[in-house]
């Protein structure tokens, strides 16, 4: 049995080093063998070098591939087409592993007979964040048991493995259309609308690195706003945001008496609902305009 894990890449070389170490040193009990798909986003290749210096002494076999057009989309099926063996795993290149993260995904896979699990990722902040940050756990995937069966909007590539049998079915790619985020959950989508079955494994951790600059509340809800322009959010999401974006904006006012991490997170999902419907009026870059008009630290 042989897993591929993939990472997509783009310009983080410190990161990347490290993930990659990390991965050099699975437990696999004997159970298993893996390899490391590594797809570079940059037309310059910048990951080359240092991919190359790390499989010269490494002993996990590694191949390198480059996806020359920036989208992220793109990148993560140029890593599908590469992988082989059984199983296809996904980690971030801004992430790393327990030591037992492989073997934990692939005991849950195996244990359950799904077509995919999915673990947690959580926060390593660079220096402190603020107390509102903490509170509301907005860098932490939702708590679930293991072998809880998942929605499509569960689904995600930071941390999962999938069984690679689902990609010899050319209309199972990441969506180009999705080249600045929210391709793993489209994918999700259409894959349980099709019936397949994804379970949770928290015992399988991954921990993402988050710098400074991305806790506050600007990042925050641009990257709400951005949501918007998914091609997930169409159809009937619209309607809902046409309904929920009055109620919330009614709410907000009376929020901050809860706290901060109690306003902010009723202020994202406004700006949710928001994003959803200026991208669906056609006005995809009217969100950045917001931006530059709102003073949000």
């Amino acid at each position: 049995m042989h897993v591929s894990v993939c990472i997509c890449t783009y310009r983080r070389p410190q990161s990347l080093s490290r993930l990659l170490t990390v991965l050099d040193a699975q437990a696999t009990d004997g159970r298993f063998t893996y390899s490391i798909v590594v797809a570079d986003n940059d037309h310059l290749e910048s990951a080359r070098t240092l991919v190359s210096d790390f499989a010269a002494t490494a002993d996990t076999p590694v191949r390198y591939c480059v996806e020359p057009r920036q989208n992220i989309a793109l990148a993560r099926n140029k890593a599908v087409e590469n992988a082989i063996g059984e199983f296809v795993a996904f980690i971030d290149d801004d992430e790393e592993p327990a030591p037992n993260w492989l073997i934990r995904l692939v005991e849950a896979i195996e244990s359950s007979g799904a077509d995919g699990v999915v673990g947690p990722v959580s926060p390593r902040f660079r220096t402190p964040p603020p107390d509102w940050i903490v509170r509301g756990r907005f860098f932490h995937s939702p708590a679930l048991p293991t072998g809880a069966r998942l929605r499509w909007q569960q689904g995600q590539t930071g941390n999962a493995l999938l069984r690679r049998r689902i990609f010899g079915d050319q209309s199972y790619r990441f969506l180009p259309e999705c080249s600045r985020g929210g391709e793993d959950v489209e994918l999700f989508r259409r894959l349980i609308a099709d019936g397949m079955r994804f379970t949770w494994c928290d015992a399988a951790k991954v921990y993402a690195e988050v710098p400074a600059e991305r806790c506050s509340r600007k990042y925050l809800l641009k990257r709400a706003l951005l949501r918007g322009r998914a091609p997930t959010n169409r159809g009937w999401p619209v309607l809902v945001s046409l309904a929920a974006a009055p109620a919330y904006a009614l709410a907000l006012p009376l929020l901050p008496m809860f706290g901060q991490h109690v306003f902010m997170r009723y202020l994202i999902k406004e700006c949710d609902h928001l994003g959803r419907i200026l991208a669906n009026l056609g006005r995809a870059r009217m969100d950045r305009l917001l931006f530059d008009r709102l003073q949000v630290r």
